[in-house]
């Protein structure tokens, strides 16, 4: 099977089993006994059957859809019947290269990056590239400096790691706490900055900007780590993007960066080279071994993506998934609450309390979705409460077995929470 489809999971799979579970080409077993093979196919349909029974609700790694994981697990012992797996495969191969190529061009159509961005496939997440954003941009000016916005928790980390490297300043008075995205006049953006940096979507917080702040002649970068590809944007706006693919575009492993031409080979001194944005453009992302089935498996996922309709269907999809589960909230009678500003409340994570923040309530309501095979709901430590992340594998239907539950939990539960 090479076509990757929306709906073909249980084609796929009996595909599989016809195939003796794509041990070899010719259903021979090649020293492996038809015992193990069976086995392996019976674990296979076991597999399927138990995933149907489990929602993925978690903020990342995530959701991978069904008919990606069977065509990965399909290729698993024997990459386009070449008789060795991706993860076994030279970097340097002509087949691997075709792969990174192949990852790097659907990025570019299904975003419709311009010819002057480079596509880089890093490792080390975003968090990483908290440091590198800094070693390559950071000396674009004379100033040394960069302005942040620090609107969550991954914001905060990255302009602490910033602070190593250069002069930050925060164009914003500070936030008591991270709810909202502080209103336009409270700006305050040097126009010589070096760079602006911004995270788009708060994974942990719940908050995500509904538009491009506007920079002028600075650099704009944005992370995008649990928000690439959920939505259609102009990438023209922006210097850089960096994005872990462990939420909506893959696993985890390879982290995206696409940089505008003129912004290469600026990097600071001191930065290594395996950071550098303009030595891993030169080597096409091969400057070192590269993350390279994360990349493989991204790959897929994006073919899933262009066959739901791309960018612009995603978007569509999350934006009724999310619309579903914060109407649910604003008709709860305060029974649920999100305590994240209208306007800049997530598509992706979706925050809320119970009964005003009753700890024992929210407890019992993430112990008996889990019950109910609703998995990955707790919220984040440092807030607390519950977080329903809504990434693009995440269907509508599942989003609304959620909500379901959430209406019958407020119906059991709403005389303890005292109202």
């Amino acid at each position: 099977m090479n076509v990757i489809s929306n709906n073909g999971n249980g084609e796929l799979l009996k595909q599989q089993h016809t195939n003796g579970n794509g041990l070899t080409a010719n259903g021979e077993a090649n020293g492996i006994s038809n015992g193990v093979s069976n086995g392996v196919a019976a674990n296979t349909a076991a597999g399927y059957i138990c995933r149907q029974n489990v929602i993925n609700f978690n903020p990342g790694p995530s959701k991978i859809d069904d008919s990606v994981l069977l065509k990965a697990q399909s290729e698993l012992l024997s990459y386009q019947q070449l008789g060795l797996g991706v993860m076994e495969m030279s970097h340097r191969s002509t087949e691997f290269l075709s792969i990174v190529n192949g990852a790097q061009q659907d990025i570019r159509e299904l975003l419709d990056v311009p010819d002057n961005y480079k596509i880089l496939f890093l490792q080390g997440g975003a968090t990483g590239q908290f440091s590198s954003i800094a070693m390559n941009l950071m000396d674009l000016k004379e100033s040394q400096s960069a302005d942040y916005f620090v609107t969550g928790t991954w914001s905060n980390k990255a302009v602490k790691e910033a602070a190593k490297y250069g002069t930050v300043n925060v164009v914003h008075p500070k936030l008591d706490k991270f709810t909202q995205i502080p209103d336009k006049s409270e700006w305050n953006l040097n126009p010589n900055a070096s760079y602006v940096y911004y995270c788009d979507n708060e994974t942990v917080d719940g908050v995500e900007f509904p538009f491009i702040p506007d920079t002028g002649d600075v650099p704009l970068v944005a992370d995008m780590s649990s928000n690439i590809l959920s939505r259609p944007f102009d990438v023209t706006k922006f210097g850089a993007i960096i994005a872990g693919a462990q939420k909506n575009i893959g696993c985890a492993g390879v982290t995206i960066a696409i940089i505008r031409d003129d912004l290469l080979g600026k990097s600071m001194k001191i930065c290594p080279s395996v950071l550098d944005y303009g030595v891993q453009a030169g080597m096409n992302s091969l400057y070192n071994t590269p993350p390279a089935y994360s990349i493989y498996l991204m790959g897929l996922v994006l073919k899933w993506i262009k066959g739901c309709g791309g960018a612009v269907a995603m978007s569509k999809r999350n934006l009724t998934k999310s619309q579903l589960l914060y109407s649910t909230i604003a008709q709860s009678n305060e029974f649920y609450c999100c305590p994240v500003k209208d306007g800049n409340r997530s598509r992706m994570n979706v925050t809320f309390r119970i009964g005003g923040g009753n700890s024992e309530l929210e407890a019992a309501f993430v112990e008996q979705t889990k019950k109910a095979g609703m998995i990955g709901l707790k919220g984040h430590r440092s807030v607390g409460g519950i977080r329903a992340s809504l990434y693009n594998a995440v269907t509508p239907k599942e989003v609304q077995t959620l909500v379901d539950f959430m209406k019958e939990f407020q119906d059991q539960n709403e005389c303890s929470a005292g109202r």
